[in-house]
C-alpha cells in the first residue's frame, strides 16, 4: 500500500478502496472489457489493480499502460498516477520532466494532489527550472482545498521567505490548517513555534501540547523537542498540557488553542 512513499500513498489511500470494494463486485474481466471499450474509469480502476496488486499480481507495466489509456482521455486521478509513475521509475524509466507534464494536465483540473505535487517539483527544480513563486502558486491552489500536504508545504515557504516575503504569522495559520488534519509534522511545526514565540505569543503549554500530539505519531523532531520544553516547565504546567492534549485528540485537534 506504501509503494512510493508514504507522503504519496495518500492517491492509493483515496483509491484503492474504491478499487477493492469494486473488484470484489466485478469481475477481472468484466473490467477488463469496459476498460478496452475506452471507459476511462475502468482503465484507472484495471491501472490500480495492477500498481497495487489488487485482486491481481502486482505488474507495473500493466499498470502504466493502463494508467496512460485513461490519462490520454483527460482522467485527472490517472494523469496523477501516470505522473507518479515517471517520478518513481516504476513500469518506465524515472524521468522527472514527464512527471511534471501528467502533474500539469492534472493540476490545470483543479487536482489538489497533484497540484501540491507540481509545486514541489518547482521547489526542488526537478523537472522544471527551480521557481519558489511558481512553487508557491500551486501549493496554495492544493492547500486551498484542503489538501494537509500543500498547507505544510505552504507554511514552509511563509516561515523561510521562499517565493513569498517571509511571515511568521501566514506561517502558522498554514501549519495549524495540517495539524488540524492530524499531520504529525504540522503539528511539530506550531509546537516548536509556540516554544520560540514564532508567530504567536509564545506559550509554552501549547508549545508542550502540540508537541506531544506530534510525538505520539513518532514525530523524530517533536520527541526530541518535547522533552526540551519540559524542562522549562512547571510540573502543574504539564500536567495542565496534558489535560489539553487529550481535549484536543478527543476534539479531533479542533479548537486546542
Amino acid at each position: 500500500m506504501f509503494k512510493y512513499s508514504q507522503k504519496y500513498s495518500v492517491i492509493c489511500l483515496l483509491i484503492c478502496g474504491a478499487v477493492a470494494n469494486s473488484a470484489s463486485a466485478q469481475d477481472l474481466d468484466g473490467t477488463k472489457v469496459l476498460a478496452e471499450l475506452g471507459d476511462a474509469k475502468a482503465q484507472l480502476l484495471l491501472g490500480t489493480m495492477y500498481d497495487y496488486g489488487l485482486g491481481v499480481p502486482e505488474d507495473d507495466r500493466k499498470a502504466l499502460t493502463w494508467y496512460r489509456e485513461a490519462a490520454e482521455q483527460g482522467y485527472a486521478d490517472a494523469q496523477l498516477s501516470l505522473g507518479f509513475m515517471y517520478e518513481y521509475g516504476s513500469g518506465v524509466p524515472e524521468d522527472d520532466g514527464e512527471a511534471v507534464r501528467w502533474y500539469r494536465e492534472a493540476a490545470e483540473q483543479g487536482h489538489a494532489i497533484a497540484q501540491s505535487s507540481l509545486g514541489i517539483k518547482y521547489a526542488k527544480g526537478e523537472g522544471v527550472s527551480e521557481d519558489d513563486a511558481e512553487a508557491v502558486k500551486w501549493y496554495l491552489k492544493s492547500a486551498e482545498q484542503g489538501y494537509a500536504q500543500a498547507q505544510y508545504d505552504l507554511g514552509f515557504q511563509y516561515a523561510t521567505g521562499e517565493g513569498v516575503p517571509e511571515d511568521d504569522r501566514e506561517s502558522m495559520k498554514w501549519f495549524r490548517k495540517a495539524a488540524e488534519q492530524g499531520m504529525a509534522a504540522a503539528q511539530y511545526k506550531l509546537g516548536a513555534n509556540y516554544a520560540n514565540g514564532y508567530g504567536v505569543n509564545q506559550n509554552l503549554i501549547f508549545s508542550y501540547q502540540w508537541l506531544s500530539l506530534s510525538a505520539v505519531q513518532r514525530d523524530p523532531d517533536a520527541q526530541k523537542a518535547i522533552k526540551i520544553v519540559a524542562d522549562l516547565m512547571t510540573p502543574d504546567q504539564i500536567i495542565e498540557a496534558q489535560e489539553l492534549s487529550s481535549i484536543c485528540f478527543s476534539n479531533n485537534y479542533i479548537g486546542c488553542d
